[in-house]
């Protein structure tokens, strides 16, 4: 019982940290990008290109993984060279560094920056499908705990973003490299307490070539399409969210408890998607949070303003992500073999987060125009959100 408890403590403390940084990077990456002088159309342009990996890097740390079979030690070189391009980016956003660099090349740190951005998204996507797996091997696949588990990543976006929310109101914009090269040190520190496990090497057959034909059934490609529509609408929220709060005079505290109002209800609805599966078919469930997520960006610069009707717009958060990514989850489960899993997994949020997420933050970056364009932004928002949902809602077929 004492062993399990500390193990329970040591996968705890890395899904922690790991979450916790998206609590600070979700938020508030855009507002360190503002603070370094940095346009709308720039930031939106460097989120685009750091989102662009996602594309490849979980397909090539899923290969290596396969083929060292050693997932823990993928886990920790993650860690420690994603805590690395953290440390480059906090030496260039030093005021002293980026005086220099102006002096001496007369530009800005533009590709500096982008760069350290982009090898710390490459590193960092490493972690958590590796995580996963070791989690789910050490627990021997029990699902409550790991749900338990799984909480504290929750609870850590939480503790960051509110506290990020606070110091960057108090220190400034360039407190956010300093707050990711500490969380990303602790992250390194608890993948080394972690214990390594046996892996079973899986030999190639028929089933796990054959991927192809499942790509081009309409029902994925019908799926797939959706999919990339939603994350192109999340944009203006993961991306330039916080500047948009900061820029109606919030303050930094009431934007972190803002954000993490959603993060609340996702959780909730996390717990209740078992009774949701009973109860309602898979394209329901999709129709339902495409169209809630919809109206939730239509709604958004009409209700900024009141605190009150922000929070319960931010409740919407529970479809928008719980349970849309927990019906995704499902019906990738039930459209791939076993064999396929992986690879389904892999192309599916490669190419609807990689690709979705890149060309939503370039068009947000264009709109965006400083804040004064907000408003438009989420209009857009709201209408890729809606054509996802017609796109799922003309479903001939009912998806179990």
């Amino acid at each position: 019982m004492v062993f399990f408890n500390r193990m329970f403590m040591r996968l705890s403390s890395n899904y922690f940290f790991y979450f916790a940084l998206l609590g600070l990077i979700s938020p508030y990456l855009s507002v360190f990008l503002d603070g370094q002088g940095f346009s709308s159309r720039q930031v939106g342009e460097i989120l685009a290109f750091i989102t662009a990996t996602k594309i490849v890097a979980p397909s090539l740390w899923a290969t290596l993984a396969d083929k060292t079979a050693k997932p823990l030690l993928i886990i920790r070189c993650g860690a420690l060279l994603a805590l690395l391009s953290f440390c480059l980016l906090y030496w260039f956003s030093l005021p002293e560094v980026n005086a220099y660099w102006f002096a001496q090349y007369s530009t800005s740190l533009y590709w500096p920056i982008t760069l350290c951005l982009a090898c710390f998204m490459l590193f960092w996507t490493a972690i958590l499908p590796q995580l996963e797996v070791h989690t789910l091997n050490s627990l021997k696949q029990s699902s409550k705990i790991y749900a338990r588990v799984r909480l504290w990543g929750s609870l850590g976006f939480i503790v960051l973003a509110v506290i990020a929310g606070e110091v960057t109101t108090v220190v400034g914009s360039q407190a956010f490299p300093g707050l990711g090269v500490i969380t990303l040190a602790l992250l390194f520190s608890c993948t080394l307490l972690l214990s390594a496990k046996k892996t079973i090497r899986l030999t190639k057959t028929k089933a796990t070539i054959a991927i192809i034909d499942k790509l081009t059934e309409w029902r994925f490609i019908r799926f797939f399409i959706a999919g990339l529509l939603l994350q192109v609408s999340f944009a203006p929220y993961y991306g330039f969210f916080a500047l948009f709060l900061r820029d109606l005079n919030y303050s930094g505290l009431a934007i972190g408890l803002v954000i993490s109002l959603g993060v609340v209800a996702e959780v909730i609805a996390f717990i209740f998607m078992g009774v949701l599966f009973k109860r309602f078919s898979l394209t329901t469930l999709l129709v339902f949070s495409l169209a809630i997520t919809a109206l939730r960006w239509f709604l958004m610069p009409v209700v900024a303003d009141s605190l009150l009707g922000l929070a319960i717009i931010q409740l919407a958060h529970a479809a928008s992500f719980a349970i849309y990514h927990s019906a995704s989850m499902r019906f990738i489960s039930s459209h791939f073999t076993v064999m396929q899993q992986s690879r389904g997994q892999a192309i599916y949020l490669g190419g609807v987060y990689g690709i979705g997420g890149a060309i939503g933050a370039y068009i947000t970056g264009l709109l965006w125009l400083e804040g004064q364009g907000a408003d438009n932004a989420f209009i857009i928002a709201g209408i890729s959100a809606l054509l996802a949902t017609f796109i799922m809602a003309f479903n001939k077929r009912q998806w179990r």
